[in-house]
């Protein structure tokens, strides 16, 4: 049996060792190519650590943590993310940002994806927040490494009221698991309102 639950305060810090691991795991694969360290992981996580109102959705198979969703305002997270809303017509202090999702690929297809999307944007709303927003890497579509089986999530987030935000790209850099150095990469905004 599957449990979803929200985890906050010391909880949270005490389980970013492990969504660490899991988004190591999980952006290592398409469309991310993350070649990830813990190292990084432990100095990008920090932000869930500072925030008070950060939110991390557990998903867990008995104490096994298979799956996490973050999320802060979006003032709280990274300035390359929230570069990508100069110019909207969007307050920041009325965005909550949907940091990441991952799950373990035997874990998909089981309503976990909209149990983690659903209790951030409770946190958001409790916050008085009007609109979630979250950033998907853009990949071109004869992308070399791009799986022949690769079902894209687009439908997915839009099922759940989401929209690509017109000229909001974010940049932020990692290393692809074919680079040996750091490239720059474009992340498409979507967004919807609470």
């Amino acid at each position: 049996m599957i449990r979803v639950e929200r985890l906050t305060g010391e909880v949270l810090a005490a389980a970013l060792e492990d969504v660490a691991r899991l988004r190591i795991e999980v952006f290592h694969a398409w469309p991310y190519l993350y070649d990830g360290d813990e190292t990084y992981e432990e100095h990008y996580l920090q932000t869930y650590r500072d925030s008070d109102d950060a939110i991390l959705v557990g998903a867990f198979d008995g104490t096994r943590l298979i799956g996490a969703a973050t999320g802060t305002p979006l003032e709280d997270h990274a300035d390359d993310f929230r570069a990508a809303f100069d110019g909207q017509d969007i307050d920041m202090k009325d965005v909550f940002y949907c940091a990441e999702s991952v799950l373990l690929p035997a874990y998909r297809g089981q309503g976990i994806g909209h149990a983690f999307f659903d209790a951030r944007e409770a946190h958001a709303r409790a916050m008085k927040r009007r609109h979630a927003a979250f950033c998907a890497v853009v990949r071109p579509d004869d992308h070399p490494m791009k799986p022949a089986q690769y079902q894209s999530l687009d439908p997915f987030w839009r099922k759940r009221g989401y929209v690509p935000l017109a000229g909001a790209v974010a940049s932020f850099r990692w290393k692809d698991v074919d680079q040996p150095d750091e490239t720059a990469h474009d992340l498409q905004v979507w967004c919807r309102t609470l």
